[in-house]
């Protein structure tokens, strides 16, 4: 599965040969941002302060401190912080939901009976939705809603929606499966075993977050989706 990021690092002594540094201008120059990349290092900056494990709210004043600008030069990019959040959740959605199109469209080509592609679909959904957050730390804490404490309810809310909309995938994945094997009640099975399936993937990120993301949510992850989905 593809590392999901914000922006890779513009640091050029990382790709610099070894035993060579990139050579420092005799005069700093500080350079005019090109459009659209001051607004992605604000995002950048959100994101690693929101890695740091303690939970504590981020001010604008600690953002731009990060940043070494204004408060103002903030709000030229950005409404407000509420914005900056929905920029993360952006981020979220894009990511998470183009992965959830590329596993339904490609489970779909194998030659696996239908009965056993639904809950296949269903455990690589979930599967792939735990590694994003453990890769991304910093978007766990918002996906979980510990980022949004105080924060606009209208950003909990838009997360809410994101997690419904993946317990629809799953329940039309189960549901799929569950006509294929003749179940008597194929919508009901398939709403039950998506709304648990939910369930353990939000409490894998919350145990992530609450640990100071020392307890991986993909821990024996396979072993758990078998018991789950039989």
């Amino acid at each position: 599965m593809p590392d999901a990021t914000i922006i890779p690092s513009t640091d050029a002594s990382e790709h610099a040969p070894q035993g060579l540094e990139p050579a420092a201008p005799a005069t700093p120059v500080r350079k005019r941002p090109k459009p659209g990349e001051r607004r992605i290092q604000i995002l950048q900056a959100l994101a690693s302060m929101l890695e740091q494990p303690g939970g504590e709210r981020i001010t604008t004043a600690a953002l731009a401190a990060r940043l070494d600008v204004s408060e103002a030069a903030l709000y030229r990019h950005f409404a407000s912080k509420a914005q900056m959040f929905e920029g993360l959740i952006e981020f979220i959605e894009q990511s998470v939901f183009t992965l959830v199109n590329q596993i339904v469209e490609r489970e779909q080509t194998t030659t696996v009976g239908l009965a056993d592609q639904g809950p296949r679909q269903a455990a690589k959904v979930i599967a792939m939705l735990v590694q994003f957050a453990e890769k991304n730390p910093g978007m766990a804490r918002v996906m979980v809603g510990d980022a949004l404490v105080h924060e606009n309810e209208r950003l909990q809310q838009r997360m809410n929606q994101f997690f419904d909309k993946i317990e629809s995938t799953l329940k039309q994945c189960l549901r799929d499966g569950a006509l294929s094997a003749a179940s008597a009640t194929p919508t009901v099975d398939a709403q039950i075993r998506a709304s648990v399936l939910m369930a353990f993937a939000g409490g894998r990120l919350q145990r992530f977050v609450r640990s100071g993301y020392k307890r991986l949510p993909s821990e024996h992850l396979d072993a758990s989706l078998r018991l789950l989905l039989g």
